[in-house]
């Protein structure tokens, strides 16, 4: 319709509860039709209850990216419904491994962890970088961590450190073949959070989110192939 601006879609992995949630009601707020993708379809449904009635435009969806079908049902469905995707945060993450050394570590769950925080964003990226083509401007954020900085990274947790330093090396690989298209793709570190998987004593959910947000709505001049957190740059 002449004048009326066309609503945004965006989708966010791992979101029934977290960063992944919080991130889901900022960008809804902002008037963003968000995705709530979540493994278990009943508890994406129950985080997104309140906000759903607070009038939110938010469609909880069954989403396990580390399932090829999984991923490409809800694919389906988006380029059924909408035509396009204009944001695609890959927030699902697993394992922060503290009881681990490297030389020590079980690679079956180093393994386990890549599936989720490695190969997960990476499928969802291949599934979705067609319908994101489709949309004015794309935008995808790879969520990711300071943890995963080959400038900082020290002993303990190898199997989140390394998928995510892998994580950082597909957001540099993919933004440089998509130079020039119109897609930004940016890996973001929340910082220490207080989630379930940060534990106590971290910052407020809200501030991580903020960073997430921002590089999800990023202008069309804005950067891309690099790691941020709070709007400034990280060392790689």
């Amino acid at each position: 319709m002449s004048g009326q601006r066309i609503q945004q879609i965006a989708l966010v992995t791992g979101a029934n509860r977290g960063i992944g949630l919080e991130v889901v009601s900022q960008l809804a707020h902002r008037g963003i039709r968000v995705i709530l993708g979540a493994r278990d379809l009943r508890k994406g449904e129950l985080a997104a209850q309140p906000l759903i009635e607070a009038g939110l435009a938010i469609l909880p969806r069954q989403l396990d990216v580390t399932d090829q079908q999984s991923i490409e049902r809800l694919a389906s469905e988006v380029a059924d419904t909408f035509g396009c995707l204009n944001i695609l945060v890959n927030n699902a993450a697993i394992l922060y491994d503290t009881w681990q050394q490297t030389s020590t570590a079980d690679l079956a769950l180093v393994h386990e962890a890549l599936e989720t925080n490695t190969f997960g964003a990476w499928r969802m990226c291949q599934t979705f970088l067609p319908l994101l083509r489709k949309s004015r401007a794309g935008r995808i954020v790879n969520v990711s961590s300071e943890a995963g900085s080959l400038a900082h990274m020290g002993a303990g947790t190898p199997a989140y450190s390394i998928s995510k330093a892998a994580l950082n090396a597909l957001t540099r690989q993919l933004a440089a073949e998509l130079a020039g298209t119109g897609i930004l793709v940016n890996a973001i570190c929340p910082g220490w959070v207080a989630t379930d998987m940060g534990g106590a004593g971290g910052r407020p959910i809200a501030e991580g989110a903020a960073g997430i947000v921002w590089a999800a709505t990023l202008p069309d001049d804005g950067p891309t192939g690099s790691f941020f957190r709070d709007g400034r740059a990280l060392s790689w």
